[in-house]
């Protein structure tokens, strides 16, 4: 992809047969450039064709940070345009996971994004995603689960409504509820009945922390809001209480390490925690975030683990095999999900 420096084809190969357990990847940062541009053509969008690259993707130049990373998603806000657009960015996100080596797949998409253009109701947009999930996955052999996310900044009536809706679509690609959205500015305080209530429902539940905001956040993340995962929760690091509170707790990390780099919260990829959380004990996986936006695949933040951090093939392997066990499935799919992956796992990463 283009974020990184071009290597050969073959070596690439060797990281892309590594068998990948994706449990942290947003729908709404996961489009196609040219699908994005044929959605302009078919709804007579007007694209100012010279600088729609830096618009909806992180370009080299760009500052790095998280404004500037959030501020594409107000651009791509602009293509949700039909039931037929949302099922086909649905069902390309899930064919460009298969076809990156994802064996397991947990998609998370916020039907306030998806429905404000154009009014459509948050129960068809959850609806249209999960048939579309559900039959991509049927055609690229791919167990997708579904992760709807909250924001933050958006009302807590608006995601009362949504979880009940995904409540009720329980069993039928829902798996899991998400509190995301900017962390510096907005307080997860509002949500924390909310959230217990779901997990009570059935839903799981991963929460935003610890990436553009501290360790504190963590720690809040776990103890008041019940979170099972953390997406990012990188500045954990910056606090050994919420370090130990998670270790004990067993709580697991959705690292997204070229993201982090991109909205700045770590200055140089060389830097990342990512080591030192695996060296003090906490449960980490390995994730892209926003790959369209990011212009990645998970093989490159594979590859970036193993190359730049010089992370042991082994540890690789148990990132992707904790990714199994903390994956929002019932306890028999997250069992066959590990033993079947292990085999394949550990013959791939013999190569490297």
């Amino acid at each position: 992809m283009g974020w990184y420096p071009r290597i050969p084809t073959g070596q690439l190969s060797v990281y892309r047969a590594i068998p990948k357990i994706e449990l942290h990847r947003h729908l709404e940062g996961s489009l196609r450039l040219d699908t994005l541009l044929d959605i302009a053509r078919q709804h007579g969008l007007t694209i100012p064709l010279t600088v729609f690259h830096s618009l909806v993707q992180l370009q080299r130049d760009d500052p790095l940070t998280y404004t500037n990373f959030l501020s594409k998603f107000q651009t791509l806000r602009m293509f949700y345009r039909s039931p037929e657009v949302i099922a086909r960015i649905t069902r390309e996100a899930v064919a460009d996971a298969a076809a990156d080596g994802v064996r397991y797949l947990e998609l998370r998409f916020t039907p306030m994004a998806l429905s404000r253009l154009q009014g459509f109701s948050y129960g068809e947009v959850m609806d249209w995603v999960i048939q579309s999930a559900e039959e991509a996955g049927r055609d690229y052999g791919l167990t997708t689960g579904l992760i709807v996310s909250l924001n933050r900044h958006e009302p807590v009536a608006v995601a009362e409504e949504v979880t009940r809706l995904a409540v009720e679509r329980l069993g039928r690609g829902i798996v899991g509820i998400d509190l995301a959205g900017n962390e510096v500015d907005f307080a997860a305080a509002p949500f924390a009945g909310l959230l217990r209530e779901a997990r009570q429902s059935g839903l799981h539940l991963t929460v935003h922390a610890g990436e553009w905001g501290p360790a504190e956040n963590v720690r809040e993340a776990i103890e008041d809001l019940g979170a099972e995962r953390i997406g990012h929760g990188v500045r954990v690091m910056e606090d050994e209480r919420v370090v130990s509170l998670a270790r004990e707790r067993g709580t697991v990390f959705e690292v997204c390490v070229t993201s982090n780099y991109q909205t700045g919260v770590v200055k140089d990829l060389q830097a990342h925690p990512l080591p030192r959380m695996i060296e003090s004990g906490l449960a980490v996986t390995i994730n892209t975030d926003d790959p369209g936006i990011s212009r990645i695949t998970l093989t490159d933040e594979y590859r970036v683990a193993l190359e730049t951090m010089g992370m042991p093939s082994q540890t690789m392997s148990a990132c992707v095999l904790t990714a199994a066990r903390a994956s929002f499935q019932p306890a028999e799919a997250r069992a066959a999900l590990e033993s079947g992956i292990e085999p394949a796992l550990q013959a791939s990463l013999k190569n490297l």
